[in-house]
């Protein structure tokens, strides 16, 4: 019986995607839950898995091409129903237990840790939906530290994706040029950089910020935060905080121009800009006022994770009220961030460096670092974004201000 291989609803604004390896070939059979190709969007790379056991007939959409939600990518023929007459009763030999728990439901993450650490499926406790064995559930079975046999350099399946890149090869010209075609996510981000560039009217306001207070507090407390809550106590989350109490006191920066209204949310989704080999990614932590220093903390490290994997689900990357971009990490020393649409605010940090600077009429060093704000001077004031920065900078400058602001 055949089945149709549909591209899946990848969820907001997310309207195309490139398809990648197929990890089966036609006339090749195929277990229920067991990932048949993957899918190459602007924000995640998500496995299309089969529903049912069968065998992949036809594949109608190769690697590189573009397709669209609701789009069929093969068609699958499946085992049919057993008659229901004098047939059914025939005595049948009864499946391997191997064949039994191959039939688990695997998610694609983690189908591909069970492969990269070798882990049997069988064994692996599903706490999924259904039964359904989780990224997770093979972490637990199979920790990072424990040893792993190495695996077939001509077998070992890839750590992530390939890119579109990777699928394509690099075709080289006579005079030492090498041509690639675009990922997905890089072409989107092309696109949505140009277009915010010509649909907001941006203008970046700049300030620098003495760190002293922050640096002190973490060199005293760094240990004990560690030792308390098992989490590192870093520089974002005092920002995070900072960035919240200053929305709280202009809210026009947490908002979004909708035709002729402003939406002012009253909520706080804060963005994390991080950067991995595939682009920008902007994951978002979810109702940051309610957070403490440690689950910020926790969070981020979450993040960073997902964005070495590349296993981000698109809830992690969906909405965001305001964005906080790290330059710093990369030394940075000052740059004009760009505006994530449809947030109209978006805050740049910078590189720590120690300079002289005028305290009470005597030259000392400090740790300063520049910040940038850019925001959306059609709903924003001059006026109103200065002062916002100016609160950033005063509460990460008076740690005790900001745990009472924020």
């Amino acid at each position: 019986m055949p089945i149709e291989l549909r591209v899946p609803t990848f969820g907001e604004s997310v309207v195309e995607a490139t398809v990648g390896r197929w990890l089966k070939n036609e006339g090749e059979a195929v277990e229920a839950g067991e990932p048949l190709v993957e899918m190459e969007t602007e924000k995640v790379n998500v496995d299309v898995t089969a529903e049912e056991a069968g065998v992949l007939s036809r594949i109608l959409h190769k690697q590189g091409e573009t397709v669209h939600p609701g789009d069929v990518l093969g068609i699958m023929e499946v085992e049919t129903a057993r008659p229901v007459g004098p047939e059914a009763a025939v005595p049948t030999a009864a499946p391997a237990p191997t064949a039994v728990a191959e039939k688990k439901r695997v998610s694609p993450a983690a189908q591909r840790l069970a492969e990269e650490r070798e882990v049997g499926l069988q064994a692996v406790q599903g706490t999924g939906p259904g039964g359904r064995i989780m990224k997770e559930d093979v972490e637990i079975a199979a920790p990072y530290e424990a040893p792993v046999a190495p695996a077939p350099a001509v077998s070992a399946p890839p750590s992530a994706p390939p890119s579109i890149a990777e699928i394509r090869p690099a075709v080289e010209t006579g005079r030492g040029e090498i041509r690639e075609r675009l990922s997905r996510r890089r072409i989107t981000i092309a696109r949505r950089l140009v277009e915010a560039q010509h649909t907001a009217a941006m203008l970046t306001t700049f300030n620098e910020i003495d760190m002293s207070s922050v640096v002190e507090l973490r060199r005293r407390r760094r240990e004990a935060f560690r030792a308390t809550t098992g989490a590192d106590l870093g520089y974002m989350s005092f920002f995070v905080k900072a960035v919240v109490g200053a929305l709280k006191a202009y809210p026009q920066l947490n908002a979004e121009l909708q035709g002729d209204e402003l939406v002012v949310k009253q909520y706080y989704d804060i963005g994390i800009a991080i950067g991995d080999p595939g682009g920008l990614v902007v994951p978002v932590l979810r109702d940051a006022d309610r957070l403490t220093f440690a689950q910020i903390e926790e969070t981020i490290a979450v993040f960073v994770q997902k964005a070495r994997d590349r296993s981000f689900s698109l809830e992690d990357l969906r909405g965001g009220t305001f964005t906080i971009t790290n330059g710093g990490v990369f030394g940075s020393l000052l740059s004009t961030p760009i505006l994530n649409p449809p947030q109209v605010g978006i805050l740049g940090m910078h590189k720590i460096s120690e300079r002289p600077m005028a305290v009470g009429g005597q030259i000392v060093i400090r740790p300063m670092m520049y910040v940038a704000l850019t925001y959306d001077h059609r709903v924003v004031d001059g006026r109103n974004a200065v002062l916002y920065l100016v609160r950033v900078k005063e509460l990460i400058e008076d740690p005790e201000r900001l745990l009472l602001e924020a």
